[in-house]
């Protein structure tokens, strides 16, 4: 295979991974720790993710506990929730601050599947503009007399053979997460 083909695929292989970890972060009124991802908290002096600040943990199917190493930080993990945009309003104890998440409403699925596929989208498309590009490249190695016209068609199936195949990934990766969505 040529190595147009496999660096397209390697690239196609990170936006589908990028689509997975971007859906993890969709909210499905179960507890999920990558919700948290992102979050940076104001820790001496410095802005540091929120787990390497304290343990955080999953008790209850709703529920999510951050254990701070350092009581004293308790105040600035709850000030860094509030002001990220997850909608979860932490409730400290003086030890464990603690986030409930709450049942989700119809309109509010409704509105998360939509999310989820205007986001599959957006790596569809990024995706094709993987292909777009190799493509062209395959075609400048033709003109420059480096592939063979027989080889720039077969290696242009082979690009669209692996677009095909991970625009699919994308697909049932956006089909499953719509499903976790609307389950009650």
């Amino acid at each position: 295979m040529n190595e147009v083909i496999l660096e397209m695929s390697d690239k196609m292989d990170k936006s589908v991974e990028a689509y997975k970890n971007e859906l993890a972060k969709i909210r499905t009124g179960r507890a999920s720790l990558a919700i948290l991802d992102g979050i940076s908290v104001d820790a001496y002096g410095s802005g540091m993710p929120l787990n390497q600040v304290g343990t955080l943990t999953i008790p209850e199917s709703r529920m999510i506990a951050i254990q701070p190493w350092d009581p004293q930080m308790l105040p600035a993990i709850e000030k860094a929730i509030l002001k990220s945009d997850i909608g979860l309003n932490p409730v400290n104890d003086g030890k464990i601050i603690r986030l409930n998440i709450p049942q989700l409403t119809e309109e509010r699925r409704k509105d998360l599947v939509k999310l989820v596929k205007k986001i599959a989208e957006e790596f569809r498309v990024a995706i094709r503009n993987v292909r777009r590009d190799a493509i062209e490249t395959l075609k400048k190695q033709k003109k420059d007399k480096e592939i063979s016209e027989d080889d720039l068609f077969k290696f242009q199936d082979d690009a669209q053979a692996e677009t095909d195949s991970h625009v699919k990934q994308i697909d049932e990766t956006s089909a499953a997460k719509e499903k976790e969505v609307m389950e009650v």
